[in-house]
């Protein structure tokens, strides 16, 4: 379902009910992060260039990218991927290539080379964005005394209760490792052998019994709040903001995160390709990942962007700092997903992930 955003003028034509040949059609992951996107990127961009944009939700991966492409019927101009998504995207040839010298310059002067963190502005496809995790969550309100480990989440004696995991290989099998005493540093070298595979599968049918199985973001919020799960993995940025706009009494579990980039991508054949190319540029500079960061708890990909985070955007007082993936208390035990790891093994995985749901 299309949601339409516009501002001024433009807002007559969000009501025409048909994408124009001049109009953005960008890809998401919707809920709040969608929206810290439409606040700090959507709206401003529109201001500025008069351009409508067309906001569509996706639950990840290039399935339908790749469909598109493949059919020479794209009608996505933009769309938000993981970081072993944008690469694979690239290596496949389902993304334009993206001439890095579009990018301006950080608010402080630092050129864009070297104003995005280390190693997120590598792929010559994407651009990034922000930085954020897989976590677990619990409710406060039912267990005063809560788990505080990864290894916790793989208790069920003493942590009883039903578990939300999200359906995919990704992260599920990192944790795992983790919970199962392997060191962060050395997960993806375990996880690389046939015996490591065995072993994450091992530890996740520990719980397969108890596991609800979750696809779209939104969902792990709503297991909580309806009490169907005890604890579930998600995304940091929606359970932040249950906790900070929906008052849930919710807390994160930060032990054991497995944390990403997202990127823009173009699938090869955009309609709009130059206005994407616009939108990338304007998007990825140093105010705008700032004021995503009001919006949600996703760490900006630019380092100039970080001195320029304010409070949320609906409670003053509340600093987001602190709230980022990245803030020191939240990344003493934290995983960097591999993305060539993934990008290297995903389908092969996809399909043991598969087969072991099916069993």
């Amino acid at each position: 379902m299309k949601l339409w955003i516009a501002i001024g003028a433009a807002s007559a034509m969000a009501l025409a009910g048909a994408a124009k040949a001049e109009d953005l059609t960008v890809v998401s992951w919707g809920g709040a992060y969608t929206k810290s996107q439409v606040e700090a990127y959507h709206k401003p961009f529109t201001a500025e260039t008069g351009k409508t944009i067309v906001s569509e939700d996706y639950n990840g991966g290039l399935a339908e990218i790749k469909a598109q492409v493949e059919a020479g019927n794209v009608k996505w101009d933009l769309v938000d991927v993981e970081l072993s998504d944008a690469v694979r995207a690239c290596d496949e040839g389902l993304a334009e290539t993206i001439d890095k010298s579009i990018l301006p310059a950080g608010a402080d002067g630092t050129p864009a080379a070297s104003d995005f963190i280390a190693g997120t502005n590598d792929v010559e496809c994407a651009v990034p964005t922000i930085i954020w995790s897989t976590i677990y969550a619990y409710d406060s309100s039912k267990m005063s005394d809560g788990p505080k480990s990864i290894a916790d989440f793989f208790d069920l004696e003493k942590f009883p209760g039903k578990r939300g995991l999200r359906k995919s290989p990704k992260a599920n099998l990192e944790m795992a490792l983790m919970a199962d005493g392997v060191a962060a540093d050395e997960v993806y070298d375990v996880l690389g052998t046939s015996e490591g595979v065995d072993r994450a599968f091992a530890k996740l049918d520990s719980i397969k019994s108890e596991v609800v199985w979750w696809e779209a973001g939104a969902q792990p919020p709503q297991l909580l709040a309806d009490g169907e799960v005890a604890m579930t993995t998600a995304y940091n940025g929606r359970i932040f903001n249950a906790v900070a706009a929906e008052d849930k009494p919710f807390n994160i579990v930060w032990d054991g995160q497995v944390w990403d980039l997202d990127l823009w991508i173009i699938p090869k054949g955009a309609p709009n390709k130059q206005a994407a190319l616009d939108f990338v540029a304007f998007s990825t500079a140093t105010e705008q990942l700032a004021g995503q960061a009001s919006w949600i708890s996703y760490g900006p990909a630019r380092k100039s962007s970080v001195d320029l985070i304010g409070d949320y955007a609906t409670k003053p007082g509340l600093a987001m700092g602190p709230q980022m993936p990245t803030a020191p208390a939240n990344f003493e035990n934290a995983l960097q997903n591999d993305f060539e790891f993934w990008a290297d093994n995903q389908d092969e995985l996809n399909e043991r992930f598969n087969t072991w749901l099916a069993n």
